[in-house]
């Protein structure tokens, strides 16, 4: 059995049921770790080291994790260089991120309910979340635009991005630059489940949030559904990335295989 013949999932084949449930199986498996396995049980000492030891072991954990020589309370991003990232952003990507952040807000503001006026109903925003902006290959300057954006409509007053420090010891500077362009000035040079922990429970420098959005690879999935609703509220358990192409008997299956 070649790849596309792995993946390929029709109706009319007798395997078809099957190979759903272990399509679900490999989703699961690759969101969070196993309970029983020993990136689990770090995740919890993670989460616990961090709530007991605040800023100076979120410091030893990023600096064992990410690399870098962060000192405990030094996480902030100084306004200077979220300024500086976005003077020197290429002038047709901040034009074409502008476009995005209108349409991702002119969606948002049509579909906002929080001015509903029906008696017995009232909606209030939340005061402060956290978000986290993957730091892997390449910039995820849309993480920041479709959890922030939302945010600020809803009305909320404190929002805080965290992202490892994987660029030259720092976050990449076309994130900095959304960042200012929406208004965001407290961004922390912290990732992965430390900075998940930091933002349930707090730390001396860096205020628990209310609530964490934002992707993950299984470490931050898995501390994100471990302090959830203990510590502070989620957005969702959120699995890796998926694509559904519905096709019928007569696609050609290379090119079905090809579309990303």
């Amino acid at each position: 059995m070649n790849k596309i013949d792995d993946i390929l999932i029709a109706s009319c084949d007798t395997e078809c049921k099957k190979k759903i449930e272990r399509l679900y199986k490999r989703q699961l498996e690759a969101s969070l770790f196993a309970l029983d396995s020993n990136e689990y049980k770090t995740v919890l000492d993670v989460i616990r080291e961090v709530t007991d030891g605040g800023d100076k072991k979120l410091a030893e954990l990023s600096n064992s994790y990410d690399g870098g020589n962060l000192k405990p309370g030094g996480f902030l991003i100084p306004p200077e260089q979220l300024e500086n990232a976005h003077s020197g952003m290429d002038k047709d990507l901040l034009e074409s991120l502008r476009r995005a952040i209108s349409n991702v807000r002119k969606y948002q503001q049509e579909i906002f309910i929080g001015n509903n006026k029906h008696t017995g109903l009232r909606y209030t925003p939340l005061k402060r979340i956290g978000i986290c902006v993957p730091g892997a290959s390449a910039p995820l300057p849309s993480t920041v635009i479709m959890c922030a954006v939302p945010a600020q409509v809803a009305g909320v007053k404190e929002i805080v991005i965290v992202s490892p420090p994987r660029y030259k010891g720092t976050i990449h500077p076309v994130i900095l630059a959304v960042c200012h362009e929406l208004g965001i000035s407290e961004v922390y040079r912290v990732g992965g489940a430390q900075a998940i922990a930091a933002l349930a429970s707090g730390t001396e420098t860096i205020p628990k949030v209310d609530k964490i959005v934002g992707p993950g690879n299984k470490w931050v999935t898995t501390t994100k559904k471990l302090v959830a609703n203990r510590y502070v509220s989620i957005d969702s358990v959120a699995g890796p990335s998926e694509v559904l192409i519905l096709a019928n008997q007569h696609a050609n299956t290379k090119w079905i295989a090809r579309i990303r």
